[in-house]
C-alpha cells in the first residue's frame, strides 16, 4: 500500500467516524470490510447493536435513491423477507449526510456469503444444486413480497430493454467500448444487443417488476440454516428472469451449469414465484445481456489493465455469440 493510498484509508476512516454518530457512539473505530461500490464498516454501538455501516459512491444513486433502496427494504423485513433491517438514525431518518457523504446503515448479519468468484457454492452448505435450489426460493419470495408490500413511488433503477440495448448509454456503460474487445468482437455484442432488444420488447409487462438485479454469491449469505439476500444497491424495476440470471453468471463456465440452472428455477418454482415456466427459457439471453453489461461496468471503474476487464469482455463474447447460436 501506497503512502497516498494509506491516507485515503485514513480519511475514509475518519468519515466513517463521523457518519456514524448518526446513529450513536460507536464503542470502537469503526472496522472497513468492503470497499467497492459503497465503503462498508463494520460498527458496533454503545446501545449494544451491531450495524453494517455504508458510505455511498458518489454521483450512483444520491440521497433519495438510497433512501428508497432502504424503504423498500424496511419493508420487505417487516413482512418477514430474509434482509437485513435498516436502521434509522437517532432522528428516525434512514440516511444521514453530515459526514459529506450519504450515509446508512443495516442492521448487521451474523452470516457468510454462500460462495465467492466463479467458485461453486461453500461445499458445507450441502450439494450445490441444493443451494441454487434455496436461492431460487428466495427470490420468488422477493417477488412475491415485493409485489405485496414495497412502496409505489420508489426512485430506483430501470431494467429493462433501454439498460442493455440503448444504443448509446446502456444502464452500466457502452460495454462495446471495452478495450479487451476486437473490432468483430464489438460488433458481435452489438448485435446481440440489437437482436435482445426485440426479443425484450416481446416480454410481458406482468413478467416484471422489482428486482434485486445482483444476485451474486457474495450478496447470498446464509446463516443458522437461512439464507439472506444483501446489497440491494442495484435494485429496481426489470424483468424477473434477470434476476434468476445474476444467481448463474458466476456459474456460466461450469461443467454442472445445466443441472444448477434446473435446480435454481425448480427452487424458484416449488416457492411459488410469479413467473411461468416458459420464461425461464430466456435465462441464456439475460446471462449474456448480464455479461455485456458487466463488459460496460469496468469501464470508468477499473484502470485497464486489471484483468477484470479483459476477463469480462472474454464471457460477454462467449455468451453472446453462444445465445445467438
Amino acid at each position: 500500500m501506497t503512502e497516498g493510498d494509506g491516507a485515503a484509508l485514513a480519511a475514509l476512516d475518519a468519515q466513517a467516524l463521523r457518519a456514524a454518530q448518526a446513529w450513536g457512539r460507536p464503542t470502537r473505530a469503526p472496522r472497513l470490510v468492503q470497499r467497492r461500490e459503497n465503503a462498508v464498516f463494520d460498527v458496533t454501538l454503545d446501545d449494544g447493536r451491531r450495524i453494517a455501516l455504508r458510505l455511498h459512491r458518489a454521483g450512483y444513486h444520491g440521497g433519495t435513491g438510497v433512501t428508497s433502496e432502504l424503504r423498500w427494504m424496511e419493508s420487505l423485513a417487516d413482512a418477514g423477507f430474509a434482509c437485513p433491517w435498516p436502521q434509522r438514525t437517532a432522528s428516525g431518518a434512514l440516511t444521514d449526510e453530515a459526514a459529506g457523504v450519504t450515509a446508512s446503515a443495516l442492521q448487521w448479519l451474523t452470516a457468510a456469503p454462500v460462495g465467492a468468484g466463479d467458485a461453486l457454492p461453500d461445499p458445507r452448505l450441502g450439494p450445490p444444486t441444493e443451494v441454487l435450489h434455496a436461492i431460487g426460493a428466495l427470490l420468488a419470495d422477493l417477488h412475491l413480497t415485493s409485489d405485496a408490500v414495497a412502496p409505489q413511488d420508489l426512485a430506483r433503477p430501470d431494467w429493462r430493454a433501454p439498460a442493455f440495448c440503448c444504443p448509446n448509454a446502456p444502464i452500466w456503460g457502452r460495454f462495446w467500448d471495452n478495450p479487451a474487445l476486437s473490432p468483430a468482437d464489438a460488433a458481435l455484442l452489438c448485435a446481440a444487443r440489437d437482436v435482445a432488444r426485440d426479443r425484450l420488447a416481446a416480454i410481458p409487462a406482468a413478467q416484471t417488476g422489482l428486482i434485486h438485479a445482483d444476485v451474486l454469491q457474495e450478496n447470498v449469505l446464509a446463516g443458522d440454516g437461512v439464507f439472506y439476500l444483501i446489497d440491494f444497491d442495484d435494485g429496481g424495476t426489470g424483468y424477473r428472469v434477470y434476476d434468476l440470471a445474476t444467481a448463474l453468471i458466476q456459474h456460466a463456465d461450469a461443467p454442472a451449469l445445466t443441472d444448477l440452472r434446473a435446480a435454481l428455477t425448480e427452487g424458484y418454482a416449488a416457492a411459488g414465484g410469479p413467473l411461468p415456466r416458459a420464461a425461464f427459457d430466456d435465462l441464456p439471453m439475460f446471462m449474456a445481456l448480464r455479461a455485456l453489461a458487466s463488459a460496460g461496468w469496468v469501464l470508468g471503474r477499473l484502470p485497464p489493465g486489471d484483468p477484470r476487464v479483459a476477463r469480462y469482455a472474454d464471457r460477454a463474447v462467449r455468451l453472446a455469440r453462444a445465445w445467438l447460436g
